[in-house]
């Protein structure tokens, strides 16, 4: 009798990554991070557990977008009071908090669920070079365009 393997919370086997957005298109560079946030860049990977390694990306503000994108896309929010919904432009995105449209575009990649929330916690990004992540010793990872 053959039977179908599942793979347990705690033997998933975590490593961190660290991307640089620098040059990346930004919809490429998203999906190959949402793959490795799920896991499924691994023999082990289980659509019902959280199999994702952890992924860092630096230089948020250098990512590149194709088309016209920087004036027409438009990021939508909305307090709950009549009246309070705000727009912004992706080219005053990427000036004031680059790192939320590589979070938004990865975030939008990965499960509407309770799991989809817990694999998007082992995800950072920051605008510039540097990142605070040194002491889990990420391995560079290179994206391919």
């Amino acid at each position: 009798m053959r039977s179908t393997y599942i793979t347990k919370p705690q033997e998933v086997q975590r490593k961190w990554y660290v991307v640089d957005a620098e040059g990346q298109t930004l919809g490429r560079l998203s999906t190959q991070i949402a793959h490795i946030l799920r896991g499924k860049h691994k023999p082990t990977f289980s659509p019902s557990v959280d199999t994702g390694d952890y992924v860092i990306v630096i230089n948020a503000e250098k990512v590149k977008v194709t088309g016209r994108k920087l004036d027409q896309k438009t990021y939508v929010r909305h307090s709950g009071y009549i009246g309070h919904r705000r727009e912004t432009k992706m080219k005053d995105m990427l000036v004031k908090k680059p790192e939320f449209i590589i979070s938004h575009a990865v975030k939008g990649m990965l499960p509407k669920n309770n799991l989809g929330r817990q694999m998007f916690t082992k995800f950072h990004a920051y605008a510039g070079a540097e990142h605070k992540h040194q002491a889990q010793k990420p391995e560079v990872l290179e994206i391919k365009n």
